[in-house]
C-alpha cells in the first residue's frame, strides 16, 4: 500500500463518491476534493434489505436502497453523481501474499519496471470463480537491499517486490456491479472495505508501528493488518452486528426491529459492568403485553456472541504471524464499536491496547459522517481522491474484466 503523500491527487474541485452497500445500510458520500482539503458536501443513507453477510442476494432491494442514498446524497450536495468507488465485503474474499521478480541488468530502475515486477508478482493461480480486486504493493528488494518503498531511480541487478492480493468471487462482483448500473451508476473501482477504512481512520504512526484495524459491520467483520506502512494481511468473517441482533431476538422472543433498538438503547459487551436490578421493558411477539427483564441477561446473550467474534478474530491474528508485529494495538470501527465496553472487552481479549476509530481526514459536513459507522464511506471517497496506480490492469481492470468474464459464460 502507497503512503497517501505519495499518492496523486486529482484536479482540486473534483467530485468523489463512495458508495458503501453494507448489509445493514447503503451509504452514500459525496467530497469536493481540493489541493489542500477534502470536504464532504453530501451523505445519503438508505436501510438495506437486499444483502446477507455482505453479498447481493437481492438486486431490486439494493438498486432501491442505492438510488434513495445516492439521491439523498445529491440532493444534499447540490449536484449529481455517475459514477462511484464501491466497498466490498465477505467471506468469499481471500487475501494473500506473492512475490515478484524482475532482471533489471545493471540498469536504472524505471517505472515500467516496477510495473513489471508487480504484473509479475500476480501471475499466480486463482481459482476461476475469483477475480483479483487489488494488488497492494508491500515493499521492494534491490539485489540484498530490503524494505525499500519506492526503487525509481535506484540501479541493481534484480527487482523483487511482495505484494498482498486480494481476490473476490466473480458472482458477488458481479451483483454488486449489476446493482450500481441498474442505478445508473458506473463502477470506478470495487474496494475491499477494510483498505478504505484504513484510509480514514489509521494514521501513519499507526501504519508503521504495526496496527489491526477490525471493522465490524452489520453482517461481516473484516480484519487488516498493517505495520512497516504497507497492508500485511487481510481475513474475512460472516458475522456482525446482525448476529447480536439475531441472538437477542430470539433470546428475548422479540421481533429483530424491536432487538436492534434495545441493542442500541441497552445493549453492551461485558455483563459485569450492568447493575443486577436494572430492568428493561421488551416488547413481545401481537398483542401481548411488554415482559420485564433483566438488563443484565440482555447484556449477557450479546456478550456471548461478541466474545465468539473477537475470539476468531483473535485466533486469526496468530495463524497470521504478524501477532508480535502489531505495536500499535486495534482500532475497532463499524456499527458496532459503538456497543458499550467493547474496547475493554477488546482489551482483555487482544491482550494490546484497543481504541474506537472514527473517520478523520475531511472536512465539511462532518458531523454528518462523525461515526464509525461512517467509516466505509468516508474512506471510500478518501481513497477515490488519491490515485490508484496499482490496481490489477492485464485485462483493464476488475469492472472491464467482469464484462468480458460473463460474456463468455453467456
Amino acid at each position: 500500500m502507497m503512503d497517501m503523500e505519495e499518492m496523486e491527487r486529482r484536479e482540486p474541485g473534483d467530485l468523489v463518491a463512495g458508495l458503501d452497500i453494507g448489509t445493514t445500510k447503503i451509504m452514500a458520500v459525496i467530497a469536493e476534493v481540493f489541493d489542500d482539503r477534502i470536504e464532504i458536501v453530501g451523505v445519503g443513507t438508505a436501510a438495506s434489505s437486499g444483502l446477507k453477510n455482505g453479498v447481493v442476494v437481492n438486486i431490486e432491494a439494493t438498486v432501491k436502497a442505492i438510488r434513495q442514498a445516492v439521491n439523498d446524497a445529491s440532493d444534499m450536495a447540490g449536484c449529481d453523481i455517475q459514477t462511484v468507488y464501491v466497498g466490498i465485503a465477505g467471506n468469499h474474499i481471500k487475501g494473500f501474499n506473492s512475490p515478484g521478480i524482475i532482471a533489471v541488468n545493471n540498469q536504472e530502475i524505471k517505472e515500467k519496471d516496477i510495473e513489471a515486477v508487480i504484473q509479475a508478482a500476480q501471475t499466480v493461480k486463482i481459482s476461476d470463480n475469483q477475480q483479483i480486486i487489488h494488488v497492494l504493493p508491500q515493499e521492494y528488494m534491490v539485489d540484498d537491499h530490503t524494505g525499500i518503498q519506492n526503487p525509481l531511480g535506484m540501479t541493481g541487478v534484480r527487482l523483487v517486490t511482495n505484494v498482498h492480493i486480494v481476490t473476490a468471487d466473480v458472482t458477488a462482483l458481479h451483483n454488486l456491479v449489476t446493482s450500481c448500473n441498474r442505478s445508473d451508476l458506473a463502477v470506478s473501482e470495487i474496494v475491499l472495505e477494510s483498505v478504505a477504512s484504513s484510509h480514514a481512520v489509521l494514521n501513519k504512526d499507526e501504519m508503521e508501528l504495526g496496527v489491526a484495524l477490525l471493522d465490524i459491520g452489520g453482517g461481516t467483520t473484516d480484519l487488516a493488518i498493517f505495520c512497516n506502512g504497507t497492508i500485511k494481511h487481510t481475513w474475512e468473517l460472516a458475522l456482525g452486528g446482525n448476529n447480536l441482533t439475531g441472538d437477542l431476538s430470539v433470546g428475548l422472543r422479540t421481533p429483530l426491529q424491536e432487538a436492534e433498538e434495545l441493542k442500541y438503547l441497552y445493549g453492551g459487551a461485558l455483563s459485569s459492568m450492568i447493575k443486577e436490578n436494572q430492568i428493561i421493558e421488551v416488547p413481545t411477539v401481537g398483542d401481548r403485553k411488554p415482559r420485564k427483564v433483566s438488563q443484565r441477561v440482555m447484556v449477557e446473550i450479546l456478550e456471548a456472541r461478541m466474545e465468539e467474534i473477537l475470539q476468531m478474530v483473535n485466533k486469526n491474528i496468530h495463524a497470521s504471524g504478524y501477532r508480535n508485529r502489531i505495536n500499535a494495538g486495534i482500532v475497532i470501527t463499524g456499527g458496532t464499536a459503538l456497543l458499550a465496553n467493547i474496547v475493554e472487552m477488546a482489551e482483555q481479549i487482544f491482550d494490546m491496547p484497543v481504541r474506537i476509530g472514527y473517520p478523520h481526514g475531511v472536512e465539511g459536513r462532518i458531523d454528518d459522517v462523525h461515526s464509525p459507522r461512517c467509516t466505509t464511506g468516508v474512506g471510500l471517497v478518501l481513497y477515490g481522491s488519491r490515485a490508484t496506480p496499482y490496481a490489477p490492469k492485464e485485462h483493464g481492470g476488475v469492472v472491464s474484466k467482469l464484462k468480458n468474464w460473463m460474456k463468455n459464460i453467456l
